[in-house]
């Protein structure tokens, strides 16, 4: 195993800053995901001042994975409808090219 230290990356979320173990070359994503969750959770903050960081941050996590598995869903949806599609496009095909 190596001792090479891995590097970091800071990130800040509700005005907090955390130092985030993060593989080089992957900081832009690490950014976009940290900037989209902070403002999830400065969204729902909002809503409620007297919530505290950790519920803010619980909330959050559980709305992005409702959106991700909505998300994951419709992809699911969409490759079926493609698959029915392909399944029409190739008898359409057979037939012409039999006829």
């Amino acid at each position: 195993m190596s001792n090479a230290k891995r590097p970091t990356q800071d990130i800040t979320l509700l005005g907090t800053r955390y130092t985030i173990a993060c593989n080089s070359g992957e900081e832009p994503k690490l950014e976009r995901a940290a900037r989209y969750l902070d403002r999830a959770m400065t969204g729902i903050q909002a809503q409620s001042s007297t919530q505290g960081s950790e519920r803010v941050a619980i909330i959050a996590a559980l709305n992005i994975a409702h959106e991700m598995l909505e998300l994951m869903d419709q992809h699911r949806e969409s490759e079926a409808s493609l698959g029915r599609l392909n399944d029409r496009l190739e008898r359409a095909l057979a037939k012409n090219h039999s006829s």
